[in-house]
């Protein structure tokens, strides 16, 4: 049970005695070694949480719920939406599958600290690489399942792992593409060697094994099974690379103890979950909401996760959410919109045990929104967080007694205890600009970022002053805590003098009944500086095109002439990062 009734009360006591709220907080996972204290500052500038405690991630995330009695609950749903596969895993099976390849791992020489590429897709194997690094204190490391062979070989050299575990295929769409090809162009062009391979057989696409390099993942499985290696707090669980929009990419550093404590509060306090749920995530296990909110949150909380490879279609969307009782479920705006053209002139038939809805990852308009909530008769909220953060820095808190305002359900919600957000004005007297967050930032958020194959302070997320980490992303906050995004501080146009974010511009052409998606850059301009150009996406549903002329006056009864925008672009897709994200600085070569 939460001890909180309010938001406030929340907040305020974790902003006012933030020893006191984090140590309580701490309370929910199992430790070796209880913490004594909840932040330290390091020699290097940045901050340890709950130092000198000792405990293992994989033990809180399986080992602990068998011991409880929980084994035969499910832990894992698994379904491929390239081959139709379907396979749910139960927390004693987990445990004795995770003890095994943990121990194949040993068999191999991987100790504590060192590093395990895994390149794979969403799939059982996936998490269960995940959890034995974490059993026996490796570090893993998970990329992107398509990369071609130079990009992989850049991750080998950057992170220098002793292992490599591969898939033999993955999909697009439901073709198969070989995996082995791209690992070995990989391991040509990389300077550093790993020890070994591991190749997940599938039926699809076998892989040959190359003697004395590559192993077997399920013979692996086999091997005598090891306990739980207990681990510093501060010790390094995994390394995850940025997708690049918040600047060069990077490898994010997360560490075992704050990372279990503030996954352990959210799925409370903010999704609502507690044991027993099932949680449904649509995101890759390769980026950030894959690993927080596919792996590690629902099973350290005894939730049943539901996971899922390739593109989600609604169709499966709806029989996964109804047939596994999906209490929370958690995608993106784009598979929403996707959603919404499918089953725009459908009735709705929302699943009966499903909570709410959350998107998160790029902006998701009013009007998606209220369409959402229509469709599943239930709350469907966005929010925002990063890479960097690991859990939201902004959210709407279902766990609380007190309701949600209502005024706040089309925004990204008030801030998650210990993000304390401020605003630097781009322009003086104005009331917008970057967001920034004091200093500390809570656990769970990054302990430090992966450079020359040590841990570094990330000095190029904090602000000349040293007090502030630097989000990149721009935003107003109104009197009740409450943040509003505008966009990344690259997204924003200038205009003859003034500011405007392209999202604000978005939000309007967004409402257009004809306009399935869109997006608006800036353009250089002679003599106002910058004017913005709309791409507009049409729903397949439009009988004919609107006039630009429509869209226009639109955007120009909204904000006014003075925004310039004088050019709506229609095009067929929006280019997108492999997590979903719309890149708008490629849109001008559309």
């Amino acid at each position: 049970m939460l001890p909180w009734t309010t938001y406030e009360a929340m907040y305020d006591a974790a902003q006012n005695q933030p020893e006191a709220f984090w140590l309580e907080a701490a309370q929910r996972i199992t430790w070796q070694q209880q913490p004594g204290m909840a932040s330290r500052a390091r020699a290097d500038g940045w901050h340890d949480w709950f130092p000198g405690a000792t405990l293992n991630t994989c033990y809180n995330a399986v080992d602990r719920h068998v011991e409880q009695g929980h084994g035969a609950q499910a832990a894992l749903v698994w379904h491929s939406c390239a081959t139709k596969e379907r396979q749910t895993i139960t927390y004693k099976e987990l445990l004795g599958r995770v003890a095994g390849f943990a121990g194949g791992l040993r068999t191999l020489g991987v100790e504590k600290g060192d590093r395990v590429l895994i390149a794979m897709p969403t799939m059982i194997e996936t998490a269960i690489a995940m959890l034995a690094c974490a059993r026996i204190g490796a570090v893993h490391v998970v990329v992107f399942a398509g990369y071609a062979g130079p990009e992989l070989a850049r991750r080998i050299d950057d992170v220098a792992p002793k292992v490599v575990i591969i898939a033999s295929c993955s999909f697009q769409g439901q073709t198969a593409i070989p995996s082995a090809p791209a690992l070995n162009v990989a391991l040509a062009q990389a300077t550093h060697e790993p020890q070994a391979c591991i190749i997940v057989q599938r039926n699809a696409c076998p892989a040959p094994l190359v003697c004395a390099r590559d192993h077997d993942f399920h013979t692996l499985e086999h091997s005598p099974p090891v306990a739980p290696v207990m681990l510093r707090s501060e010790d390094p669980l995994y390394i995850l690379h940025t997708s690049g929009t918040t600047g060069t990419s990077k490898g994010i550093v997360r560490d075992n103890g704050g990372h279990a404590v503030a996954l352990a509060l959210s799925m409370e306090l903010i999704y609502g979950c507690r044991s027993g749920d099932t949680f449904f995530t649509t995101s890759d296990l390769g980026w950030v909401v894959g690993h927080s909110y596919g792996v590690y949150a629902p099973l350290i909380n005894g939730c049943t996760s539901v996971i899922v490879e390739g593109a989600t279609t609604s169709a499966a969307l709806r029989t996964l959410c109804h047939e596994h009782a999906v209490t929370c479920l958690f995608t993106t705006p784009t598979q929403m919109r996707l959603l919404r053209q499918e089953n725009r002139n459908l009735p709705a038939h929302p699943p009966a045990a499903l909570a709410r809805v959350f998107v998160a990852g790029e902006y998701a308009d009013p009007t998606l929104l209220d369409w959402a909530r229509a469709y599943f008769q239930k709350p469907v909220v966005n929010h925002w967080w990063q890479t960097e953060t690991g859990w939201s820095i902004t959210a709407h808190f279902f766990g609380l007694p007190e309701r949600e305002p209502i005024t706040l359900m089309n925004d990204i919600g008030r801030p998650a205890p210990g993000f304390h957000p401020a605003i630097v004005p781009s322009v003086p007297g104005e009331p917008c600009g970057e967001i920034v967050l004091a200093l500390p930032l809570p656990p769970g958020c990054l302990a430090g970022v992966w450079q020359n194959r040590v841990i570094q302070p990330p000095t190029a997320c904090i602000d000349e002053t040293g007090r502030f980490y630097r989000t990149f992303d721009e935003g107003m906050i109104d009197t009740g805590r409450a943040v509003h995004m505008l966009g990344r501080s690259d997204d924003v146009i200038k205009v003859a003098g003034r500011r405007i974010s392209g999202v604000q511009i978005e939000k309007i052409i967004a409402a257009h009944p004809a306009v399935h998606a869109c997006a608006v850059v800036a353009v250089p301009d002679g003599l106002r500086g910058q004017r913005p150009v709309a791409y507009v996406v049409l729903d397949t549903a439009t009988q004919s095109i609107p006039a630009t002329d429509e869209i226009l006056g639109q955007v120009h009864r909204a904000l006014g002439r003075w925004v310039g925008l004088k050019e709506v672009r229609f095009v067929q897709h929006l280019p997108t990062t492999v997590s979903g994200k719309i890149t708008r600085r490629h849109l001008l070569a559309l």
